[in-house]
């Protein structure tokens, strides 16, 4: 393959909506840092090792996201690209790499390309490995957005492009457990696209963890570079909506499986409830403890239902943004488009859209449920406690009346006992005294007990 190139396009999520202006993520700066390592491990361009120095969110050698604010041109650097510098190979030649960094919203994406030293130096399979491939994988670059690896390459007419871009694809991954799957193949610019997705097959569903690869073949003499140089700004956009696009639907799914987890465990209480109430005496202890894990439940799986609906606008935002881009793209085309692209947005991107939509409409009764039920165990609670109460103070109110009815007959009974003419009393003053006081105290408490249940 002559003319070629091997490029890495990856995307990072700068900031979210729970950040305060000015504000990122934990590992904004993840991306560069990375591509920083594969400087200093395989790919020991000059230019990829000083990156930092070149980055305006970079000051001397520190991470300064701040001084991003107000700059209006999407590059990071104050060049329109970076000149990396070159490597010699064992075949004779030199690779030389060029970098362009960007700001896009809220997301950092890069382009790093290799090339040969001359146009006119002809790449086979074997030769791919000088490139060093396996240093641009998402186990290395971790972009939380997800990457997309493209090959461009000139071959003639006579060349077998499908057995060709299958053992380019292979050999993009080699050594990994990667295993890359064709998923779409078209036409691009005049030449031939051929589209795979390598996923991890211990997290398939991470996307970063999955290598998106694009290998355009051209066999025609088409004028491929020049219309993508054209579209280049299109084409960036065009894979940041993308990967965007995935990485929403997946955050997506795991916060409706977030909040059917905490459905669950409302139903479990709910039962655990009904088992308190139909108890003869209500466990006023059991209804506390709910009443302290309820709330705390009800408000996470509110905040799952809040997550869902701003995923559902900013998949339906980048629906729109990846319409536009592949329109552009078009134009410049004459037209053209892959029709795998046009089928992800009337197909994939419309049933994520609608998921997401089921998923919402599904948990919103959910909601309602949590407040009813606090509402019903609050008002047991409440109303067991009144009853615990006015019974704890009408036990007060009797022992009251009795033990001071019962005082006062004591002390009556002890000043008046030797007026008594009864042998048994005059025998045993002491003894009499106290029995007449623990009757007296008696009858009280009966009388208070009379009073109480009156009220």
């Amino acid at each position: 393959m002559k003319n070629f190139s091997l490029s890495l396009y990856a995307f990072h999520l700068r900031h979210t909506l729970t950040e305060l202006p000015g504000e990122v993520v934990t590992d904004a700066n993840l991306l560069w840092e990375n591509l920083v390592k594969v400087g200093e491990g395989s790919l020991t361009f000059v230019g990829l090792k000083d990156l930092r120095s070149k980055l305006i969110c970079y000051q001397n050698g520190k991470y300064e996201p701040k001084r991003e604010i107000g700059r209006i041109p999407e590059r990071l650097i104050d060049t329109q690209d970076l000149d990396l510098g070159s490597l010699p190979t064992t075949d004779g030649f030199k690779i030389n790499a060029n970098l362009q960094p960007f700001l896009l919203n809220d997301t950092y994406a890069v382009d790093l390309t290799l090339v040969p030293e001359s146009p006119n130096i002809s790449i086979d399979i074997s030769q791919l490995q000088h490139f060093k491939p396996s240093s641009l994988l998402p186990s290395n670059i971790q972009a939380s957005l997800g990457q997309t690896l493209s090959i461009y390459g000139e071959v003639d007419p006579t060349e077998d492009c499908d057995t060709l871009a299958e053992k380019l694809a292979i050999a993009l991954v080699a050594g990994t457990n990667l295993n890359p799957v064709r998923t779409q193949q078209g036409e691009l610019f005049g030449s031939l696209l051929f589209e795979y997705q390598a996923l991890d097959p211990e997290e398939p569903n991470n996307p970063a963890k999955q290598c998106h690869i694009l290998i355009v073949i051209n066999n025609s003499q088409a004028a491929t570079g020049t219309l993508a140089a054209e579209a280049y700004d299109w084409l960036l956009n065009f894979l940041c909506s993308y990967h965007k696009i995935l990485y929403i639907y997946q955050l997506a799914r795991q916060r409706y499986r977030d909040a059917r987890t905490i459905y669950s465990d409302l139903e479990n209480k709910i039962q655990e409830f009904n088992s308190l109430i139909s108890e003869n005496q209500t466990k006023l202890s059991g209804l506390k403890s709910l009443m302290g894990e309820i709330p705390k439940k009800s408000f996470d799986y509110t905040r799952c239902l809040q997550d869902l609906q701003t995923h559902h606008t900013a998949i339906t935002t980048n629906i729109t943004n990846y319409t536009i881009c592949l329109e552009k793209i078009q134009t410049i085309d004459s037209g053209n488009s892959p029709q795998s692209w046009q089928d992800f947005i009337k197909k994939d991107c419309k049933k994520w859209q609608e998921q997401i939509q089921t998923d919402i409409n599904y948990l919103t009764p959910g909601q309602e449920l949590f407040g009813q039920f606090v509402d019903t165990i609050r008002g047991i609670v409440e109303t067991e406690q009144t009853e615990r109460d006015r019974s704890l103070e009408n036990t007060i109110q009797i022992l009251g009346i009795g033990f001071g009815g019962g005082a006062i007959a004591s002390g009556i009974f002890t000043t008046h006992i030797d007026k008594i003419n009864l042998p048994l009393i005059q025998k045993h003053p002491l003894y009499a005294s106290l029995s007449l006081s623990i009757i007296a105290t008696v009858v009280f408490i009966a009388l208070g007990w009379l009073i109480t249940k009156r009220k």
